[in-house]
């Protein structure tokens, strides 16, 4: 799917295979409006092809490279041969996204009331592919609703199909914190500070392991390394701040980035 109407040379475009001649096979590319291309023989496959159906058929789902464009007599000229293994899937990949890309936009207008195709002229404006949209709208809201420039309306429904459909990768800060008290009540005290250091941070999860008396784990994960990092000078601030005030030692060391996930 793309705001244009025709590919430009070069592109790599998701095409189904609608027929195949003994020295052709005839394509309808799925990203631009079931457009015809065609893939001669030749652009089949590297080598001497005895039999075109030996490597291309009918209902197969292709990737192919543009090698032409006529607008005038609507002509399209494709590669399967010039697209390796590793474009294939990625592209493919691509593909799948934007498709569920649309669909989260249907039902973001249909929630809305919203035009379909106001989501769209603004995401292509502004992003040049759906997903992207939806990802940086589920990271960032508010501000990434402001550069689309869409009615309120349809912005709340965007963030809420945003944080409920696109897996955002996380990343994790983790440091160990050290917390002493020879008061009566320590064991009391050690809990309020505990407590202290886990927050409630949008976005952000705090998670608090005990190492063994005097010192405990505290892992931040966020969606990008300055807010964990702020998130966990925050909570471990909070923890020697409890701990300080009732007379006790407290130290904290940050162990650094524990890496990204999905």
């Amino acid at each position: 799917m793309s705001e244009r109407e025709w590919p430009d040379i070069g592109e790599l475009v998701v095409s189904s295979v609608t027929n195949v001649k003994d020295f052709v096979a005839f394509v309808s590319l799925d990203e631009y409006n079931g457009r015809e291309g065609l893939i001669p023989i030749s652009e089949i496959a590297t080598g001497w092809i005895k039999y075109i159906r030996d490597h291309i058929r009918e209902g197969q789902k292709v990737v192919c490279k543009v090698l032409n464009v006529d607008r005038e007599r609507g002509h399209i000229d494709l590669s399967l041969k010039d697209v390796n293994e590793h474009q294939r899937r990625e592209k493919i990949r691509e593909w799948k996204e934007e498709n569920k890309a649309l669909k989260w936009i249907e039902i973001a207008s249909e929630n809305s009331g919203e035009p379909k195709e106001t989501f769209l002229a603004s995401f292509y404006k502004e992003y040049g592919d759906l997903h992207t949209a939806f990802e940086d709208i589920a990271l960032k809201g508010e501000p990434a609703l402001k550069k689309l420039g869409l009615p309120k309306k349809a912005g709340e429904a965007l963030i809420i199909v945003a944080r409920e459909n696109v897996k955002t990768p996380k990343v994790s800060v983790v440091g160990h914190l050290t917390l002493t008290t020879d008061k009566p009540d320590g064991v009391n005290i050690i809990r309020r500070a505990l407590r202290s250091a886990e927050p409630k941070i949008q976005d952000v999860e705090i998670e608090l392991v005990y190492l063994g008396a005097p010192n405990y784990r505290l892992k931040v994960t966020a969606h990008d390394y300055k807010t964990a990092e702020k998130a966990i000078e925050k909570s471990a601030k909070a923890a020697m701040a409890v701990i300080e005030r009732a007379g006790g030692d407290a130290k904290f060391t940050k162990r650094g980035k524990a890496g990204k996930n999905g």
